[in-house]
């Protein structure tokens, strides 16, 4: 591709700072580095149309974990490190509601509920039992008990009698989420530059070269924040996992409202107004579902359908809408990588698919580094 001289001055010449992906890490980097540096000339990659990993593609849950997932972590991370974990998710929704407010993308406080279905009776009992311990744990985060036991009032089919409910757990409009902060970086005077492909860089004493799909151009630093795609440009411990995902069409007088986890959360659904959104199913086939490719397979959009018509819906007739998926980037920990990695060249990557709770603050984090 070629540039004339007007497109070459205002877009790709004297770059300060270069962050790869458009996605929550990227553009709240990119927010906190125009706060420390205003005259940098700040430019964000993104190789999608939209924001392509998993910022515009997710379920929307500002979740924090439910607790079959703290109990489980904490049989691979220390008491420590798990409080740390939940704390960065936390504080994350805080500054994300922060920065842009709460109409700003339709933040809802329903609540969270961990539903456990009648075959997982050992679980659903271990998580009873280590219910005094969790929210013992987390009371330095949330102040009071963060588990409490609820009644199925939603009346799903196959399920124990109780959730174990969160009262700080919401939703939110992931569109109108991503909408108004592309909106405030823009305003902030950064440059965002769409369908561009980011394939290598040299870095030299004085500056990178960043080798693109359509040109190159130097900069001073660079930001690697595509998570799930990360592996393709650095080597660290971070792999793509990809998420299917499904909507109904409106159903009339749904009485659903909240956000739900199934399956040790490797299944998820919540309302949407009067749909029901519902994703996951990975580990069905972890292999499969370990790629950057995006798609549905037969084997996870059954399964899904089976769950809406047996469990969620099962007196209810529902048409499903649209299906999507997104991708994830996961790794053998779940503690975001937010580390430099050469004299220029920074990363924050490895959400762990916890990207709306964690991504404001990684993305401070990463910009800290410079």
């Amino acid at each position: 591709m070629s540039f004339s001289y007007w497109e070459y001055k205002t877009w790709l010449s004297n770059i300060d700072f270069t962050i790869v992906g458009s996605g929550i890490v990227g553009l709240n980097c990119a927010l906190q580095l125009k706060y420390r540096f205003p005259k940098a000339r700040i430019l964000v990659l993104e190789r999608g149309i939209l924001p392509q990993g998993a910022s515009t593609k997710n379920a929307g849950f500002t979740c924090f974990g439910s607790i079959s997932e703290v109990l489980s972590d904490l049989l691979v991370h220390t008491e420590k490190e798990v409080v740390e974990l939940v704390q960065k998710r936390w504080e994350g929704v805080q500054l994300l509601r922060k920065n842009l407010g709460d109409a700003q993308m339709d933040y809802k406080n329903y609540g969270g509920h961990e539903v456990f279905l009648h075959e997982h009776q050992e679980l659903y009992e271990r998580c009873l039992e280590g219910l005094g311990k969790a929210n013992g744990l987390l009371k330095s985060v949330f102040k009071s008990d963060c588990f409490t036991l609820q009644p199925n009032v939603y009346h799903f089919k196959k399920v124990q009698n109780n959730y174990i409910s969160s009262s700080f757990e919401a939703q939110i409009d992931t569109g109108m989420m991503m909408d108004a902060l592309l909106r405030k970086v823009q305003l902030a005077g950064v440059n965002i530059l769409n369908g561009i492909k980011v394939k290598s860089y040299v870095e030299s004493n004085s500056h990178l070269v960043i080798h693109t799909d359509n040109f190159e151009f130097k900069t001073q630093h660079l930001f690697i924040a595509t998570n799930g795609f990360a592996a393709q440009l650095i080597k660290e411990d971070v792999r793509p996992a990809r998420a299917q995902v499904m909507i109904t069409d409106p159903i009339k007088n749904l009485p659903i409202k909240g956000t739900f986890h199934l399956e040790e959360g490797y299944y998820y659904f919540r309302n949407i107004g009067n749909r029901i959104l519902l994703g996951g199913g990975r580990n069905l086939d972890f292999k499969a579902e370990e790629t950057s490719s995006f798609g549905e397979t037969p084997v996870v959009q059954n399964r899904l359908e089976e769950i809406l018509r047996t469990i969620i819906l099962p007196n209810i007739p529902f048409q499903i809408d649209q299906r999507w998926s997104g991708i994830m980037g996961i790794g053998s920990q779940k503690k975001p990588i937010v580390k430099q990695l050469s004299n220029r060249v920074y990363c924050g990557v490895r959400m762990g698919g916890m990207g709306i709770a964690i991504g404001s603050g990684i993305g401070k984090e990463l910009a800290d580094l410079v």
